[in-house]
């Protein structure tokens, strides 16, 4: 389920826009990895070449969605430099996915609601993107989720949803493990024990605002029948972009900076990981370059 764009707001600030930094950086990042794909074709190296393109996608549509956001609101511009790594490929694409996410990253706590959620989107496709290979990434690991002591009543029913995200993605990593060979144990293990935190972290805080959590249900219906460990991986693919669109609900209609890191966290770490079992299942893009933001 996506995230609905706000209302339009119309009032007026003449302060400069937080996101055109941010637009300016994402165009000339897919100009650089689009640089990077054509030489790297040139010198014969094929893989490289189809990394850089999705970066160039990726954050081409970062500066789509980002540049429509600014010109809505129609603020003065801010001033920033556009940050140029030295040298040039992979390693210089790896060094503008980590300062891209940085930058998103910062703006989350003070956005508005719509525009919150659209920073977090770009932030987690930097962090998918860096997943793609050691050459781009890996990036930082958001850690665990901390639950919060309260939680405002406008965001108990999207935590609401994250929590049947959850509760769905610990079934779905339950039946998988029968599909996949013994290699995968730890990437199961892992994600299992991520979603377990979390599902019990919605628990504590739905209990804490006086709400009762939904249950799990009995079982699940998978997008397509799970028989062999491709369809396995992409099932457990899907239940992550189910909990990062769900976690990406959470953070766009609360304005609780508390409440919207632990939000970002989830978000991150299922961006993260959705990339990978994406990957493994042959999937493309195995990067999703935006998550909780509708097409437009």
């Amino acid at each position: 389920m996506a995230v609905p764009l706000a209302a339009c707001r119309t009032g007026y600030s003449d302060e400069p826009d937080p996101l055109a930094p941010l637009a300016g950086q994402a165009a000339a990042d897919a100009a650089a990895a689009d640089a990077a794909a054509a030489n790297a074709l040139a010198t014969g190296s094929s893989a490289e070449a189809a990394l850089a393109r999705q970066v160039a996608t990726a954050r081409g549509e970062h500066a789509r969605v980002l540049q429509a956001e600014v010109d809505r609101l129609n603020r003065p511009s801010a001033t920033a430099p556009v940050i140029t790594p030295d040298g040039g490929g992979l390693s210089a694409l790896k060094q503008r996915l980590a300062t891209a996410r940085e930058q998103a990253e910062r703006l989350v706590p003070g956005s508005d609601g719509y525009r919150a959620g659209l920073v977090a989107a770009v932030a987690a496709g930097c962090a998918g993107l860096q997943q793609l290979d050691d050459r781009l990434g890996p990036g930082a690991d958001p850690g665990a989720v901390t639950p919060v002591g309260s939680v405002p009543e406008e965001a108990i029913g999207p935590l609401q949803q994250a929590l049947d995200a959850e509760h769905a993605a610990v079934w779905v990593y339950g039946l998988v493990s029968a599909f996949l060979p013994a290699n995968y144990g730890p990437g199961v293990a892992d994600g299992a024990n991520e979603h377990h935190d979390r599902r019990d972290a919605c628990v504590r805080m739905l209990d804490a605002a006086g709400a009762t959590p939904n249950g799990p249900q009995p079982a699940y219906v998978t997008p397509k029948p799970v028989t062999d460990a491709t369809s396995a991986k992409s099932v457990v693919a899907t239940a992550e972009s189910d909990t990062a669109v769900a976690w990406a609900g959470v953070l766009a209609r609360t304005d609780d900076t508390a409440l919207r890191a632990v939000a970002l966290t989830a978000l991150l770490g299922s961006a993260r990981r959705g990339t990978r079992w994406r990957q493994a299942a042959g999937e493309s893009p195995a990067a999703v370059a935006l998550i909780g933001v509708p097409a437009g």
